[in-house]
């Protein structure tokens, strides 16, 4: 189990871990504390994390440990905007065919830890760039990330996907997948600049922005994408940016650290 301050935390650090060693059903899980979170991320990025030390994640590359948690108090905005580790994994992510409506900014993956991000898929386009790989889209090539097996994971959702040719009129055409750029109107990076995001065919999209949404004042939406999409999409690591009060609901990235958090915690858009 990591080391690590939990002052911020509810402290059920054995009861989690002893919850999953026993694979209980979800609805009996406890919530995962940071330390269980923090043994979840390193399990979901294999390829680039090697644990935790103290405040600090290692890395199997020898690089500089990261840190998790800065100490500083950040408002959503904030978080948002300048998120750390610590701050990406405290939203619990909702799954299942389910839609749910978040409650104020409950955004569970907007909060995202740019260092992290560019230690996992690299630190500038020509760095990203250098592992993209074609993925066939149903007609299109699309370009994705090998890293972290988001490509691989990717092609799995369209297999799946690809047996339920009724859907296809939402899935294409695309509306993209890598571009180094920062969040609309935002400071921080998209995950499209890591090539671990796609959205899908604008045509049924509704992003908060576009229905002249303010921070923290978002009118709501009806969602016109099949959540059985959604489901395919989480059952491969993606999360659903329409599970956001800043919706966007065109939009999945590649975050399999928070559907095992989810499935960790029991966390169910259908409750």
């Amino acid at each position: 189990m990591a080391t690590i301050s939990t002052s911020r935390w509810t402290k059920r650090g054995l009861a989690v871990t002893v919850a999953l060693a026993a694979g209980l059903s979800a609805a009996g899980a406890a919530e995962p504390d940071l330390a269980a979170r923090l043994d979840l991320l390193v399990g979901a990025y294999p390829e680039s994390l090697s644990g935790v030390e103290g405040n600090r994640l290692v890395f199997r590359d020898g690089g500089p440990p990261l840190e998790i948690d800065d100490g500083k108090a950040k408002d959503h905005q904030a978080a948002l905007a300048a998120g750390d580790v610590e701050d990406s994994l405290r939203q619990l992510y909702p799954l299942g065919a389910c839609d749910g409506k978040p409650a104020v900014d409950d955004d569970p993956g907007r909060i995202r830890s740019d260092a992290l991000m560019m230690r996992l898929y690299g630190k500038s386009a020509k760095a990203v760039a250098a592992d993209l790989v074609a993925v066939d889209w149903f007609g299109e090539t699309l370009r994705v990330t090998k890293r972290q097996g988001a490509a691989a994971a990717l092609e799995k959702v369209r297999d799946a996907l690809a047996e339920k040719p009724e859907l296809k009129r939402y899935l294409a055409p695309s509306a993209g997948t890598f571009n180094w750029r920062k969040v609309s109107g935002a400071p921080n990076m998209s995950v499209h600049s890591f090539g671990a995001a796609i959205d899908l065919n604008t045509k049924f999209a509704d992003y908060w922005v576009w229905s002249g949404g303010k921070p923290g004042r978002v009118p709501k939406y009806a969602n016109k994408y099949p959540l059985e999409i959604v489901e395919i999409f989480e059952r491969y690591g993606f999360v659903w940016g329409g599970r956001w009060y800043h919706y966007d609901t065109m939009h999945f990235e590649y975050r399999p650290e928070l559907i095992a958090i989810a499935k960790a915690a029991g966390a169910s858009a259908c409750r």
